[in-house]
């Protein structure tokens, strides 16, 4: 019955772990220079052998992040439809900030800075606005037991994470590098963080199964006949 819960802890604990180590391997092979600043995240990841860790890092947590983005989707509609529109805006969120995390992690800063930011902007900018959409699904479709200890760590979480999210931007265009790249890398420990709550509400998952609807038209017949599969 808990074993979903595990699906978030997996990815904020391996997404970690996995950026961590792409600094470890960066600074052994002094890809970065510590005595000149401390190095962005990005910087970290941009070239081989530790980039092509760090693409297949984001790409795994991509992953990871689109099933937890759908599980909590169908969670919500499960609950009914009074926070339908809100739901199906984190979906959409969700699925863009996943995105936008595979983007910046196979479109280095040293290959294609443009594309590295627009992913980064994908991945935060529009993380941050599903997490706050899910901040209000804590209040509106929660359990109260929940509610009562989720909501308020999970709103410090969200304004922690904006916080760091401005001051990386305006440290970053003050040339104030070091002290912004200690801002992305709390940003991005508190944005692993914010997935990890999502264990509370999973433990009480007892299955997650996608269904599908084939729909047959039989001749001969005013209505239509549906055959339903389910893929477990």
């Amino acid at each position: 019955m808990w074993a979903w819960a595990l699906l978030p802890v997996l990815l904020a604990v391996g997404g970690t772990a996995g950026i961590w180590a792409v600094y470890g391997i960066a600074v052994s092979n002094e890809s970065v220079n510590l005595t000149a600043g401390f190095p962005y995240i990005s910087a970290c990841g941009s070239y081989a052998p530790q980039s092509c860790w760090f693409s297949q890092i984001c790409n795994v947590s991509s992953f990871l992040i689109i099933w937890i983005v759908v599980i909590r989707y169908q969670q919500v509609c499960d609950l009914g439809d009074q926070c339908r529109r809100a739901n199906l805006a984190a979906l959409v969120l969700g699925f863009i900030s996943s995105i936008g995390i595979s983007i910046l992690g196979n479109f280095q800063q040293s290959v294609f800075m443009g594309m590295h930011l627009l992913g980064a902007f994908l991945a935060f900018f529009v993380g941050l606005a599903y997490f706050w959409v899910q901040l209000w699904l804590t209040y509106k479709a929660g359990s109260p037991q929940d509610r009562r200890w989720l909501g308020p760590l999970r709103a410090f979480f969200c304004s922690l994470c904006t916080v760091f999210f401005i001051a990386m931007a305006v440290l970053h265009n003050t040339g104030s590098k070091s002290p912004a790249a200690m801002c992305e890398w709390a940003l991005v420990m508190t944005f692993f963080l914010l997935f990890s709550l999502f264990a509370a509400e999973f433990r009480s998952i007892e299955c997650h199964r996608l269904t599908v609807y084939k729909q047959v038209v039989v001749k001969n017949h005013s209505n239509d006949t549906s055959d339903r599969h389910t893929v477990t």
